[in-house]
């Protein structure tokens, strides 16, 4: 029996999957963007028009708009100060926890391992309302600060940037605890053992033979968390105040409260090539690094 056509289609499915997944929908989102704005629906015009002859009718206004206006800037830079802010706690909190489950005996491995996977069963919004629900002026978090008697009166815990990050944190841990456990799950601890004959104390042999050893799982995990922290809306909408503009919540506005289509696009697709094309040289470079010292 030949195989080769079954291999080919495994061979080609990622390639097909990315074409289909992220190529297309960033083409519609791309000829959106150049579309001119105007009321009806949909409420943008078709770059192809056929009246009194064959013309294109495409504008970059939508482009020009969005990259000279401070308002959407800000917005955008916001989000990206909030991710390197989760995306680091996420690090700080995770790194430790898969390190701990990568180590320990296989029967209590596989617990600590479900537990972290636990969240995903139940709805997002709910696990967010929740947290709403523990920061409240009146909830669980305030009352039992205040019935130990260590605040006299409840904190003002929700509706700031404190409470933006500490749900993004709870949501997307998992995402970074996941990869880092695959990494370190292969790591061989004999290595702590002889750095230690080597004469490296604990501090030591972390720097110099743990942390460099998982620094793909690291990078996996950096990038499953900060991209969709990015363009995240409905943890800052529930959690956070409106002192702060994000990225996710001018997006949101843009397409349905003022629908503006083609600007809303426009920022999508300017959002999506400023974050994909760093990620991709980074790679290109770190994956040139690593082979290069392998060899």
């Amino acid at each position: 029996m030949n195989k080769k056509p079954f291999e080919k289609y495994f061979v080609l499915s990622p390639y097909i999957w990315l074409v289909l997944f992220f190529f297309i929908p960033l083409a519609i989102i791309f000829k959106i963007s150049i579309s001119v704005s105007e009321w009806g629906m949909p409420p943008y015009q078709d770059i192809f028009v056929n009246n009194d002859g064959f013309k294109i009718n495409i504008t970059l206004e939508n482009y020009v708009y969005i990259l000279s206006d401070f308002y959407y800037i800000r917005s955008f830079l916001n989000s990206i100060v909030l991710a390197f802010i989760s995306t680091f706690f996420c690090i700080l909190i995770g790194f430790p926890l898969a390190f701990y489950i990568a180590t320990s005996d296989i029967k209590l491995r596989n617990i600590l391992l479900i537990l972290v996977i636990i969240p995903f069963w139940s709805s997002f919004l709910l696990r967010v309302y929740a947290w709403k629900i523990i920061l409240q002026n009146n909830g669980i978090l305030n009352l039992i600060l205040l019935k130990l008697g260590i605040i006299s009166e409840p904190l003002q815990l929700l509706y700031n940037q404190y409470a933006v990050i500490m749900g993004i944190v709870y949501t997307y841990l998992p995402l970074m605890i996941l990869p880092l456990y695959g990494y370190l799950n292969k790591f061989d601890l004999n290595l702590i053992d002889a750095s230690k004959d080597l004469g490296l104390n604990r501090i030591k042999s972390f720097f110099r033979v743990i942390l460099p050893l998982s620094i793909p799982g690291i990078i996996a995990g950096s990038l499953l968390v900060f991209i969709p922290v990015v363009g995240e809306f409905i943890i800052p909408e529930m959690l956070g105040g409106s002192d702060k503009l994000y990225y996710g919540k001018i997006l949101w506005e843009e397409f349905f409260v003022n629908r503006n289509w083609p600007g809303a696009s426009a920022l999508a697709f300017t959002g999506i090539i400023v974050l994909v094309l760093p990620i991709i040289i980074f790679q290109i470079i770190y994956s040139k690094w690593t082979i290069k010292n392998e060899i």
